[in-house]
């Protein structure tokens, strides 16, 4: 299929690489429909979830484990039974990226990842009940807590 998008021109989309969230995202529960574009630098560690159903929809997105190695938190069985999650290693978790004028200000959302299983290609934004993660991390804070920590852990050893 070709979608004609704001941000990234005319794209060719494989059908069979579409996600769908059954009850949408958060703010946008009427789009159903997406897929994931890989950003082609790797050392940008950003992808976009493009709107197959509105070619003006897109989210920056961002694996939150790249940023902060001990994020966690549960997905309940319902969830997981709803996604047809049968291991883990079948789930890719990303979070909402918001990139404002001052990049060093982009932040992203921890307090509701997306969750998508690779093989029924279904996602769900699941909405943390927790008050551990917030809806606005300072991407560059966490990325330089980790750099500190993995130059103070070299300095141990």
């Amino acid at each position: 299929m070709i979608l004609e998008t704001k941000h990234f021109g005319r794209i060719e989309v494989e059908e069979e690489k579409a996600i769908l969230f059954p009850r949408g995202l958060v703010a946008f529960e009427e789009m159903k429909r997406y897929v994931l574009i890989d950003n082609n630098k790797g050392e940008v560690p950003l992808s976009w979830l493009q709107s197959l159903e509105n070619p003006d929809l897109s989210f920056v997105v961002i694996n939150p484990f790249y940023i902060k190695k001990d994020y966690e938190f549960e997905v309940s069985s319902a969830d997981m039974e709803e996604l047809g999650i049968e291991k883990r290693e079948d789930t890719v978790v990303l979070t909402i990226v918001v990139v404002p004028e001052k990049i060093e200000q982009m932040t992203t959302n921890l307090a509701a990842p997306l969750v998508i299983n690779v093989k029924t290609r279904k996602g769900k934004q699941i909405v943390l009940q927790s008050t551990k993660y917030h809806t606005r991390h300072i991407l560059l804070q966490e990325i330089s807590k980790d750099k500190c920590k993995e130059n103070t852990d070299f300095a141990k050893s």
